[in-house]
């Protein structure tokens, strides 16, 4: 790998971090518990994505697993715990889960999810808030949370926005577990690829958005996305000539379209 983390990242218990040719891999890496969440996995997450979006080496970040399963979503252990804990304390473990996926949608850099197992309820929702997810064919995908009387919250917040109202109340009203190519009809995967194939696929494609876009563009698009569905149209459509104004005076921007004039190709990781 290109670049070591940090002391403090190094002794993280369940999730590694790593670069290679400007990608950032962030690894669930508690195969024997299936992946699942606690709020230690959750921390560590959170602490391997702020790393990873200030890291310069950095410019993609790729979110996988190891051993047979994505995420099995919360751990259940962790669950029952909860159970005797007052409602202070839930909402306070609840919003640890909120900023997670609040802070992955809203990061700088891309996130592509490698999804090479089952992806189910919280599992699922780590899967939905990535920007783009390839997955292996076998790769199982559900909202199970009305399965155990549980609600799929925090999670509908962003689902309805990737895949529209209609199909999020089907996928987390029934909480079928589905296949990845239903996942892939409903939106959720961009790409299925054979298991041997997955870690091959996803770096060329990470390599090809380092290497093709600009790091500044793709951070300001994903900026636009996240904010111009809550906007009134006027208010979104002046909020999108504004940022196109400020695009056209970027370095980035005056680079890029030198080079396009004078039809050279242009490498954006160096």
């Amino acid at each position: 790998m290109d670049n070591m983390p940090t002391q403090e990242l190094e002794a993280l218990r369940y999730i590694r971090y790593e670069t290679r040719d400007a990608i950032g891999y962030i690894t669930l890496n508690r195969p024997e518990k299936r992946n699942a969440l606690s709020y230690d996995v959750v921390s560590e997450l959170k602490e391997a994505f702020e790393f990873a979006e200030e890291d310069e080496s950095c410019k993609v970040i790729v979110l996988r697993a190891e051993g047979a399963a994505f995420c099995a979503g919360a751990d259940l252990g962790y669950i029952q715990e909860l159970q005797g804990f007052g409602y202070t304390d839930n909402l306070a473990d609840s919003t640890h889960l909120m900023q997670l996926f609040h802070q992955i949608y809203t990061l700088k850099k891309v996130v592509i999810g490698q999804v090479q197992g089952h992806a189910l309820a919280g599992g699922c929702g780590l899967a939905t808030i990535c920007d783009f997810a390839f997955a292996v064919p076998e790769a199982k995908f559900g909202y199970t949370e009305v399965k155990i009387g549980f609600l799929p919250a925090i999670v509908s917040v962003f689902l309805v926005r990737k895949i529209g109202e209609a199909r999020t109340k089907q996928l987390l009203l029934t909480g079928d577990v589905i296949s990845a190519q239903a996942a892939a009809d409903f939106g959720l995967v961009n790409f299925l690829v054979p298991k041997e194939e997955l870690e091959e696929k996803v770096y060329a494609f990470a390599r090809r958005l380092c290497v093709e876009n600009s790091g500044q563009s793709m951070e300001l698009t994903k900026e636009m996305l996240a904010r111009i569905p809550e906007m009134p149209l006027e208010d979104s459509l002046r909020y999108a000539a504004q940022m196109n104004a400020e695009a056209r005076g970027s370095l980035d921007c005056r680079r890029g379209i030198a080079a396009f004039l004078s039809k050279e190709k242009i490498t954006w990781d160096n």
